[in-house]
């Protein structure tokens, strides 16, 4: 699929890797609808996205809601005529000792992370089907295939997320293709401390951290390369063969 042109659709879009997708595939000269806290800088990312000539919506949406996603993908739909790629990108990072999680976090996790993808998913996929195209896009991370201290609740939202891309491609082939990507340490959590840093950066087989740009190049790839469906594309820098 051509980059330029196409709407994208991102859930989370206003701030770390959700926003480097946006700008970067934007730079391509595609139209970006994002989805953003009422806490985010959402207007702002909007303001960098238009700069660059495209179309850009930005939209306040908590994806637990899923009634108002729905609407929002109606709505953007009728505002851009289509709708030609989604990336599922909101997942909130919760770290917390596994004796010590609570409900309410396990949900939230879950209810971000993989429930709302699914019906995205599922909301946006009729467009696709009708129009005869589409790329559907799901972020995991390597905690759906590594064991971390204090992110079960986050490793186990995330491997939902490896499933889903799976039975999406198979359900919704050959029209729609449907893939994931699992960065390693590209944009480290800001409370990460220097020493945490240092060790995110040894475990790597290249000895240096990523970049957002890494993830949003493999991301735009995968728009554009009509062969590959069904798949989870690490971005890890070799990590998963360090140890």
């Amino acid at each position: 699929m051509e980059i330029k042109d196409a709407v994208v659709l991102i859930t989370g879009g206003a701030i770390r890797l959700g926003k480097a997708h946006g700008l970067h595939l934007a730079r391509k000269g595609a139209h970006i609808a994002f989805s953003y806290l009422p806490n985010e800088p959402g207007l702002e990312t909007k303001a960098e996205i238009e700069a660059l000539g495209v179309r850009c919506t930005a939209t306040v949406l908590d994806v637990r809601d899923l009634a108002t996603m729905r609407r929002w993908v109606a709505e953007t739909a009728e505002t851009f005529g289509r709708i030609d790629v989604l990336i599922n990108n909101a997942s909130p990072w919760l770290m917390r000792p596994f004796l010590e999680v609570t409900e309410a976090e396990y949900d939230l996790c879950n209810d971000v992370t993989t429930k709302a993808a699914f019906f995205c998913t599922q909301a946006v996929a009729p467009y696709m089907l009708k129009q005869g195209r589409g790329v559907i896009i799901n972020i995991a991370d390597l905690t759906a295939y590594e064991v971390w201290p204090g992110i079960a609740h986050h490793a186990i939202a995330k491997g939902g997320v490896v499933q889903l891309t799976r039975y999406a491609a198979f359900e919704l082939s050959p029209s729609v293709r449907v893939n994931a990507v699992a960065p390693g340490p590209v944009l480290l959590p800001p409370e990460f401390t220097a020493e945490e840093i240092e060790m995110s950066r040894q475990r790597t087989l290249v000895k240096r951290l990523g970049q957002p740009e890494d993830v949003s190049r493999v991301i735009a790839m995968l728009i554009e390369h009509e062969y590959l469906t069904g798949h989870v594309y690490f971005i890890d820098g070799g990590q998963m063969f360090s140890h």
